[in-house]
């Protein structure tokens, strides 16, 4: 997956999620996808390379570091809590979608109950694969 294709299907999972929108708050660089007014997602081009910004668990993002090497630790956010996706070996649409996804979940379950689009806990966990 090259680097287009990788903002694109960020964005075309992002864009599917239940109250998901997208906002440029630090310019026309940044595509930052929130969801009820919280970040779940950012994307930008780092000196040249198209990176997808994610939120993870602190240990599958730590999980994920090991196991990928276009998998790096957030860019301009916090470290133990938001990863950094480039395009490269191992990174395909299946795994971009599920770490979208994942990100959207984990931003959704410290949302209010009311204000939750979806269950957190339920949502999107019918078509995970096992890694």
């Amino acid at each position: 997956m090259n680097g287009s294709a990788l903002h694109k299907t960020a964005a075309d999972c992002a864009e599917e999620l239940p109250g998901a929108q997208l906002e440029h708050p630090f310019g026309p660089d940044w595509e930052v996808y929130k969801v009820r007014g919280k970040v779940f997602m950012l994307m930008t081009d780092v000196p040249g390379r198209p990176v997808v910004i994610l939120k993870a668990d602190p240990g599958e993002a730590h999980a994920l570091r090991e196991q990928y090497r276009h998998i790096s630790r957030g860019y301009h956010m916090n470290k133990k809590h938001w990863i950094t996706l480039e395009s490269g070996e191992g990174v395909d649409e299946e795994l971009v979608r599920e770490l979208v996804t994942d990100s959207y979940r984990l931003v959704v379950a410290h949302l209010p109950k009311a204000e939750r689009p979806v269950d957190p806990h339920t949502y999107g966990t019918g078509t995970r694969g096992a890694r």
